[in-house]
């Protein structure tokens, strides 16, 4: 039985070692397969490490989540649970212990929002434990209704009947036409900035006047369609006319680095404009929905236009056009009564 070499393990060390040895064989057990035992779990332990187990449900999870929202899930982990437990065996982790060492501590921060996430997250990486044999049962299952609630607020958007001046303002306001046009688009078609930003020619089929976003590029996932109204195929025609050479709708000047609009152009010129904390680029989403509503349009149609989450699964497979014709009318109501308010 080999127990080191010299002079990295001491005369003395092995004797001790041989001491064990020989303990052992009196037992009945074999210093050899204890050894190898003791290196097995060893390595178990490191390889069920809490942080290790979470690196492997974020690896089988990233594929579906846009690169945003993976380093935000990423970040919570690391910067709240894995100063706390991510040494630890995920077996010896507790429900008590997440609770009351890193949720409540969020909590009282006043950051609810992380704390409700970052015990799902945590939750789902017991789960992946679970399923795979390395702990008896899910500890973090039933806290959800200890937490504080979050209450979401809604982002700042301006009425309806203020619209007129605030496109009147954009029209004269200090930027590139191009800024104007992207935040027109955005107003028009009601989509998150992120699909605006990274929009490319290729994506357009000015035919059949549909805008194809690629699942990549969606919150959820999933390919969506917008449907084009006259008036956005007009805001179109002039963008390609500044930027028709380039592969991004929105280039920027360093088209190496970064290739399309930075994620801070068009709200900072929301609050140079006078609109700061009452409305953001994703205030146009919630203007479009209120107002569509009220204008008497039906709700499915309209949360389909947002693409919000399915929560059917077997019918969000099939979803991808779902309400087009509707949708196409809709748009284009939406379009036609931005000119009447305008006009009036």
């Amino acid at each position: 039985m080999a127990v080191g070499t010299y002079p990295e393990i001491s005369l003395l060390d092995a004797r001790n070692k041989r001491y064990e040895a020989k303990k052992l064989i009196r037992e009945g057990k074999d210093p050899n397969l204890e050894k190898k035992e003791k290196v097995r779990i060893a390595k178990y332990n490191a390889s069920n490490k809490f942080s290790a187990v979470a690196l492997e449900w974020f690896d089988l999870n990233k594929d579906g989540w846009t690169e945003k929202y993976s380093k935000k899930v990423w970040s919570r982990l690391e910067n709240y649970a894995f100063p706390i437990i991510g040494n630890k065996p995920i077996g010896e982790v507790s429900g008590l212990e997440i609770l009351d060492d890193i949720i409540r501590k969020i909590e009282k921060k006043g950051n609810t929002e992380t704390s409700h996430k970052l015990l799902q997250n945590c939750s789902a990486i017991f789960r992946l434990a679970f399923l795979t044999k390395r702990v008896p049962y899910n500890p973090l299952a039933d806290l959800r209704g200890v937490l504080k609630p979050h209450k979401v607020a809604p982002f700042p958007t301006i009425k309806i009947t203020e619209l007129p001046e605030f496109l009147n303002k954009l029209e004269v306001f200090n930027t590139s036409r191009l800024n104007k046009l992207a935040i027109k688009m955005l107003l028009l078609t009601f989509v998150r900035q992120g699909e605006l930003r990274k929009a490319k020619w290729e994506y357009f089929d000015f035919d059949k006047r549909v805008w194809a976003i690629p699942a990549e590029l969606m919150k959820m996932r999933q390919e969506h369609i917008i449907p084009l109204s006259s008036q956005v195929i007009a805001l179109l025609n002039e963008i390609k006319a500044i930027s028709g050479d380039s592969e991004y709708l929105f280039p920027t000047k360093n088209k190496i680095k970064h290739p399309f609009m930075n994620e801070n152009v068009i709200n900072d010129i929301l609050h140079k404009m006078g609109y700061r904390d009452r409305l953001v680029a994703h205030g146009f989403r919630s203007l479009a929905s209120t107002t569509l509503n009220e204008l008497g349009y039906a709700a499915d149609i309209i949360e389909k236009q947002l693409a919000h989450e399915e929560r059917n699964q077997v019918r969000k497979a099939y979803n991808r056009a779902e309400y087009l014709p509707q949708r196409i009318e809709m748009i284009q109501g939406w379009a036609n009564y931005i000119d009447t308010i305008m006009s009036s």
